[in-house]
């Protein structure tokens, strides 16, 4: 069964589409606004999105390109709009499927299957790839998958690229400049979008960056992934000074 995120302000469908996909045994979270659907994909690992264009804060069309910023999971576009222009528009946007009000549920079960068993026969066609291993890290760059001392990781899209870039040149100080170009593919940007999603990371590895264990900044330089360092142990009589 697939873990589903419905952002539709609209209660009354938000409940009836919430009571079909659970009774349908999926796992469903719900949001009414563009901001909070992406607070959601920021932090936890959905199958699908159904996704409105009527938000109340963000039209849907503006909330799709930004989803495809930190996600490549399924969109389903699930609004009134019948317009063909847009319809194309949002489908070359990201859009996996589009769904016109009113539908039957029969109707958001067939794409939804359909949305999944495309995402899922892509997985399975992958070639095996090469584990990059940095300490308790295994990352998978082609499955997308991380593990942290054989624990699953759930990281988002970005998170994934920036922990897999940094881990396949471990122990290497890279540049924001070239963070920004390989895992943003942008040739200039704020700072800030590589900080915030660093202090995701490293909440996801159990470290901050006061006690960093994997992730370092470098101030003024870059970031760097190495494994943790072991701790010395302490010789020397009781209440001597440790050795230099």
């Amino acid at each position: 069964m697939a873990r589903v995120l419905v952002v539709e302000d609209d209660q009354f469908v938000r409940s009836a589409l919430i009571r079909h996909l659970a009774d349908a045994s999926h796992t469903v979270r719900s949001v009414g606004t563009a901001l909070e659907a992406l607070r959601e994909v920021a932090h936890f690992s959905f199958d699908v999105v159904i996704l409105d264009l009527g938000l109340p804060d963000l039209d849907g069309s503006e909330a799709l390109k930004m989803l495809r910023g930190i996600t490549d999971v399924p969109v389903i576009i699930a609004t009134a709009r019948d317009d063909e222009t847009e319809i194309v528009r949002l489908l070359n946007d990201g859009a996996d499927d589009y769904l016109t009000k009113p539908f039957s549920v029969e109707h958001l079960s067939a794409r939804m299957a359909a949305v999944l068993r495309r995402a899922r026969t892509a997985v399975g066609e992958a070639p095996p790839s090469t584990v990059i291993r940095v300490g308790g890290l295994a990352i998978d760059p082609l499955r997308r998958e991380a593990e942290l001392d054989g624990a699953r990781l759930d990281l988002t899209r970005r998170e994934f690229d920036l922990l897999a870039f940094l881990a396949g040149r471990p122990g290497v100080v890279v540049p924001r400049k070239e963070l920004l170009a390989e895992v943003w593919q942008q040739s200039y940007g704020d700072d800030q979008t590589i900080d915030v999603h660093l202090s995701w990371l490293r909440r996801k590895l159990g470290e901050t960056a006061a006690r960093p264990r994997y992730l370092h900044t470098l101030r003024g330089v870059g970031v760097k992934l190495e494994p943790p360092r072991a701790e010395q142990p302490m010789t020397g009589s009781p209440g001597a000074e440790p050795p230099l």
